[in-house]
């Protein structure tokens, strides 16, 4: 749900939502978290990493000069897409100008053209691009979703970081594994953090875990297969590490693991 009055996605931080300050509150509030719609809500107002919180807050109140007499989101960045889905796409976390301004991940920035594209033309969906967060995007069969949810400074959260938010991210495979059958993993951090996520919810993962790589693919009991993918970044697209031909490959690879037909 989108307000009209801000663009935003509607303000699930309502007074009656609790706030995570500590990575035990996070535990408990992740955990205990009856629906999906409450864990991101739950997670859309977490403090519990002082630094991430001073950063991103302090992006929003300075912004990027080309977006001056914008709003900023300016908080934690919840997954994107059915609870029901069939794909889900792991990334690493908002753009300090893209998610952290719009409120939805991938949603404003470079990054986000290259996968909304993709995903666009896999048939996952309903259009190519993403710009706002009420520009009418709709995803198929499929939710993106992150290990760390707040815009992290110089793209790089710490281990400790990484750790506390990725109690939100199990809680959600809870309700992402009855359906989930194929993950895409945009790149090394994305895999790393995933597997404790899925081992922590239910889910049995390879041991030693297997080395991150673009077209890797791992196929885990219960049916569901998880595919690595170069990361959609500036670093990646521009110098050629990653091509639209690779990227579609791994989503096409991703809707047949899935069951979906080539014409969904």
């Amino acid at each position: 749900m989108i307000d009209p009055g801000t663009g935003f996605p509607t303000d699930r931080a309502s007074r009656s939502t609790p706030v995570a300050r500590t990575r035990d509150d996070v535990v408990r509030l992740a955990g205990n978290a009856p629906t999906l719609e409450h864990l991101d809500g739950r997670s859309s107002v977490c403090r519990a990493c002082p630094r991430l919180v001073a950063w991103r807050e302090e992006v929003a109140e300075t912004k990027r000069a080309s977006f001056a007499d914008e709003t900023y989101w300016g908080r934690p960045v919840t997954g994107n897409g059915p609870a029901k889905a069939r794909v889900v796409v792991v990334g690493l976390a908002p753009a300090a100008h893209g998610g952290n301004r719009t409120g939805r991940i991938f949603t404003g920035d470079r990054s986000g053209d290259w996968l909304f594209a993709a995903l666009h033309r896999a048939g996952l969906a309903n259009q190519p691009t993403s710009v706002s967060a009420d520009d009418g995007l709709e995803l198929l069969h499929t939710r993106i979703t992150l290990p760390v949810r707040c815009a992290p400074p110089a793209n790089k959260p710490t281990v400790g970081e990484r750790d506390t938010c990725a109690q939100w991210l199990a809680a959600e495979w809870r309700f992402l594994l009855p359906t989930a059958r194929a993950v895409v993993v945009l790149g090394g951090f994305g895999w790393q953090a995933l597997w404790p996520t899925l081992r922590a919810a239910g889910v049995e993962v390879p041991t030693p875990v297997p080395a991150f790589g673009h077209g890797v693919e791992v196929a885990l009991p219960g049916g569901l297969t998880v595919l690595g993918c170069f990361h959609v970044s500036q670093q990646n697209t521009f110098t050629g590490r990653l091509t639209e031909p690779m990227l579609d490959a791994v989503f096409a690879r991703a809707k047949a693991v899935a069951g979906l037909s080539a014409a969904t």
